[in-house]
Order: C-alpha cells, then structure tokens, then sequence
C-alpha cells in the first residue's frame, strides 16, 4: 500500500506526475569485464509494482526536490536533474522544478534510481511535446545508467551487454503471489562486482519457460555469492522464503531485496523482524 503526500493527488489531476516503477532480475550472468569499466551481463528484467513518484512542473530556475525514502549523496546530481541537462543539450527546455516521492527502497537491487531517470525522459517528453521516438529515448538513457534504457518500454526483456542491449522474451508472473523483503541496509553496486569473477556464460532464456518451481537450481544470480559472504542476513531471508513455501526465491541484482514467488497467499511469520520492510510486487 502506497501513502501518496497532497502534491501526488493534486499533480494527478493536472495530468503533471509519472509513476516510476522497479524491476526485479530473474537469473543474472556476470559474463566479462569491458574496457569501459563495466561488466557484461546477461539477464532477464521483469518489471514490478513498486513505485514512485515523479512531478515535474515549470519554474523560475531549475530544481530537485525529494521526500519519502531518504536518496544517498548531492541532490545537485540526482539522475533526474541529469536528464533535463541532457535533453536540454538537444533542445531548448524552460527551467523545471523536479520533485520526487521515494519509495523504491535505495541500494535493493531494483532499478529505482534508473527508473527515475528514464521516466523523467519520458514526462519532459511528452510534457513539452519534443516528439522523441522510443529508440532515441533509449539512446538518451543509455548515458545515463547501465540498465536506465530498460525503463523507457519498461516490458519484460532479456537484457545483454551492460544491460542496455535488449530482446523481448514472453513472460508473465500474475498468478504468482509475489513479495519482496528488503533488509535495514543497502548494497553498494561497485561493492558488490568486487567479489565477482566473471563465469564467461550467459543465461539460457529457455530455462524461463520451465515452471518456477525448477527455477531454484538452475536460475543463478552470479551476485549471491560475495554478497551472502559479506550480509549473511541476506542468506537467512532468502532462505526464510524457501522455508515458508517459496516456488523460488532470489536476490534482485547486486542486492539487497530478496523477492519470492508463491503459488498463494502466504503469511511470512519467518521473517517477522523488525527491521524487514516487506513488499508486494
């Protein structure tokens, strides 16, 4: 359940405000290093119903705003504001305020802050009629994040490259009672490619069209590994999911959310702690 503050409902009406939303990874194939200090990855991206929300409205000069689930590091250098200079390279926009309502859980392995940057392509888009197609969309957040172009079609894909390189795969979960736990601490990124050593294999798209419950030993999240060994809290909540009846259950990305598939409604008594935020995807 989402708490929207006063400025959603009434940006809402006003037709102002876009929902950025997560994704989840399932499998993920650290393939190799690229010269361009990323890894190649080979990965499925299924998006999910966690959101935020994104407001942007003409101003005097241009600004960020956020409120909600506190965002780490300069607001000055928030993805968001990082979209509007870019585009504005191309083309002559007014000054915007930009405000964001954080509830994508930060450090999770979610996307969030991708999200926020593609969906704000997207709204100055469509907002100050710049007629930009799908594909240059994409190109625009591929400057911006690794896995930032994913959001733009925002459809289930497996993802290649650095995670920018994309073909459709069909896929749907919606039977599935889905949920996802996220621990009181968040995983740096670059922490966690530390512990990689690339296998030099790629993810078999076939092995989604098994039903989930064969999932569990050949669907690999190649992260788990240095993750588990550096937040052994991550572990016990992944197999907290498997104890309580989970078809399957993983790490999303570099972590830290873990997200469980179930054939039904399932009450998590397991995972009853305190510091566990729990979501439904």
């Amino acid at each position: 359940m989402y708490f929207w503050p006063a400025f959603v409902k009434q940006s809402f009406l006003t037709n102002m405000i876009i929902f950025p939303n997560a994704k989840i990874n399932l499998g993920l194939k650290i393939v190799g290093r690229r010269d361009d200090g990323y890894h190649n990855i080979s990965t499925v991206f299924y998006p999910v119903n966690i959101k935020d929300a994104l407001e942007v409205v003409e101003a005097d000069k241009l600004t960020f705003t956020s409120t909600g689930i506190p965002i780490p590091g300069d607001p000055a250098e928030n993805l968001c504001l990082k979209a509007w200079h870019l585009l504005s390279k191309d083309f002559h926009l007014p000054k915007v305020h930009i405000h964001l309502h954080k509830q994508i859980p930060v450090g999770a392995g979610l996307g969030g802050g991708s999200a926020d940057a593609a969906f704000c392509i997207r709204l100055l888009n469509e907002k100050f009629k710049m007629k930009l197609t799908t594909v240059a969309m994409e190109n625009y957040a591929r400057s911006l994040g690794a896995d930032c172009a994913f959001f733009i079609k925002n459809k289930t894909v497996v993802a290649r490259g650095k995670g920018d390189e994309f073909s459709s795969i069909e896929l749907n979960l919606d039977k599935y009672f889905k949920v996802l736990v996220m621990p009181p601490f968040h995983v740096q990124t670059g922490e966690a490619y530390r512990g990689i050593q690339p296998s030099g294999v790629e993810l078999t798209p076939d092995l989604l069209r098994l039903p989930p419950e064969k999932w569990r030993n050949v669907l690999v999240n190649d992260f788990e590994k240095p993750v588990f060994e550096m937040f052994p809290q991550i572990e016990k909540i992944k197999e907290a999911l498997y104890g309580s009846g989970a078809l399957y259950a993983s790490m999303s990305g570099s972590g830290a959310s873990v997200y469980g598939l179930f054939s039904a409604e399932v009450k998590l008594s397991d995972l009853e702690e305190d510091n566990l935020v729990f979501y439904g995807i």
